[in-house]
């Protein structure tokens, strides 16, 4: 009995330790750069508001999880969260638009309302506006 007793505790220990060992992993893994990821997509953003208007369950099987390089006009520039910056990009529907959230640190004083922008982010669904998250520049923004 003993040696059923100690073989449950060696296979418990190195079971919390591999649980343990993840567990920091995870926590330590950092997101991916964006910046230099080639993207799956490249797409307008009135292309990919139509994909998730068109047919949602299609477009999240085909885009959500997944690198997006998104162009088109800036519509607002707003503060977020935690020095967050989220850019909307106009589409062709009145009612939704691409939602684009940078991470903190972005200058966002050079990145003005109606003109042309190519922006790369990981694509987290649709809840009305299609959202894109830990965006990066994938090319300046032009002129209007």
């Amino acid at each position: 009995m003993k040696k059923n007793l100690k073989i449950v505790l060696i296979v418990i220990t190195i079971l919390a330790l591999a649980g343990a060992a993840t567990g920091i992993y995870l926590y330590n893994l950092k997101p991916k750069d964006l910046g230099k990821v080639k993207p799956d997509f490249v797409v307008t953003s009135s292309e990919l508001q139509s994909a998730f208007e068109e047919n949602e369950t299609a477009a999240v099987v085909k885009y959500v999880n997944k690198i997006v390089e998104v162009s088109g006009e800036i519509s607002s520039v707003e503060p977020g969260e935690n020095n967050s910056v989220n850019i909307s990009l106009k589409t062709n529907s009145s009612y939704s638009s691409v939602i684009c959230t940078f991470p903190s640190g972005v200058d966002s004083g050079k990145i003005k309302e109606g003109s042309q922008i190519s922006i790369r982010g990981e694509c987290s669904g649709y809840l009305m506006d299609v959202l894109l998250n830990n965006c990066v520049l994938a090319g300046g923004p032009a002129t209007p």
